[in-house]
């Protein structure tokens, strides 16, 4: 009798997560921080933005910095596939093939949800890996496979500094979008490819 008494008073388990609109969510919250910094950001305006419960992203992440957490981490999820990068048989026409559009504002983006980010970054190591890693890493990961190519083709010394030069056009759009509140345009980054990352890297000019 006890036992179908303990039984009977064991709790059911409750009715699973739904998860299929943490996309939706999460590109919301992205939007939110880019626009309002992470202390102006609330789950509310989250909720508000992806037009979803505020009871439904209470249950799915109990704070902001979880919240934000994901979301960074989301961003990783929207890198390019090395399957498809151009390969034009320079370092220059591989860099060129890179300034499209969809590219570009996938880029500003990431800087301003980094900016929003700047904040909590030296007070929560997980996120500043995050975001490392979502921001930085991406672009310095396409820009290092470019270089590599490049001196496989004997384009440039084979002593090039790969790492260091793979930052080099990313650190230029951060200060561009970060510190002068511009765009990134395709004319600024032809001029950075030809006047600061191909001298760089040690490519000769050629007529």
């Amino acid at each position: 009798m006890m036992r179908v008494e303990q039984a009977e008073a064991k709790p059911r388990p409750g009715r699973k997560r739904d998860h299929t609109r943490d996309p939706e969510i999460l590109d919301a919250a992205l939007d939110v921080l880019a626009e309002t910094g992470y202390e102006g950001m609330t789950i509310d305006m989250v909720a508000t933005r992806a037009r979803a419960g505020k009871a439904t992203l209470y249950r799915r992440w109990s704070s902001k910095s979880e919240l934000v957490l994901d979301a960074v981490g989301w961003l990783k999820s929207r890198d390019l596939d090395h399957a498809t990068l151009p390969d034009t048989g320079t370092l220059r026409g591989d860099l060129v093939a890179m300034i499209k559009a969809p590219n570009l504002r996938e880029s500003e983006r990431k800087l301003k949800v980094m900016a929003g980010i700047v904040s909590m970054i030296a007070r929560s190591p997980e996120l500043a890996a995050a975001a490392h890693e979502a921001v930085v890493e991406p672009r310095a990961a396409v820009n290092r496979i470019f270089l590599r190519r490049a001196i496989d083709r004997g384009e440039i010394p084979p002593d090039a500094d790969v790492e260091k030069l793979s930052l080099v056009a990313p650190a230029l759009m951060a200060y561009r979008v970060l510190m002068l509140g511009k765009p990134v345009e395709p004319e600024f980054l032809l001029w950075a490819i030809d006047h600061v990352v191909l001298p760089a890297a040690g490519v000769r000019p050629t007529t």
